[in-house]
């Protein structure tokens, strides 16, 4: 079946980096548009970025816009979410996602697959 995990996340002080991974299995991974959505504590899911099946597209949340760089890579049927400038308000548990659109969507239900999800904290 198909399976997104994701690695990466973890503290780190305000304007400090981080990248995140996602693996994904059991899935022809080039024919998936790929997502990265946070959810804080009280809040609704909230998209961070995506991608295209090609990587040819990108999309960016208002909030990360020019802060954070999304990217895949076939080979490894791997999706990168590279995170610059982080701000406390960026702490959430981020996860990965599948849509089999072609371009990669903000909408939660466009999705097919979800991974568990990995804790990022940025302390100020």
């Amino acid at each position: 079946q198909v399976q997104l995990k994701e690695s990466g996340g973890g503290l780190v002080q305000a304007a400090g980096s981080l990248r995140l991974s996602c693996a994904a299995s059991g899935l022809t991974f080039s024919s998936y548009a790929m997502g990265w959505f946070r959810q804080a504590p009280g809040k609704e899911r909230e998209f961070v970025a995506g991608i295209s099946r090609s990587g040819g597209l990108t999309y960016y949340g208002d909030s990360v816009k020019g802060r954070f760089t999304i990217s895949r890579e076939t080979a490894k049927n791997t999706v990168y979410l590279q995170m610059n400038s982080l701000k406390p308000e960026d702490t959430a548990v981020y996860y990965c996602a599948a849509t089999s659109e072609y371009s990669a969507t903000s909408r939660v239900g466009a999705y097919d697959a979800w991974g568990q999800g990995t804790q990022v904290t940025v302390s100020s």
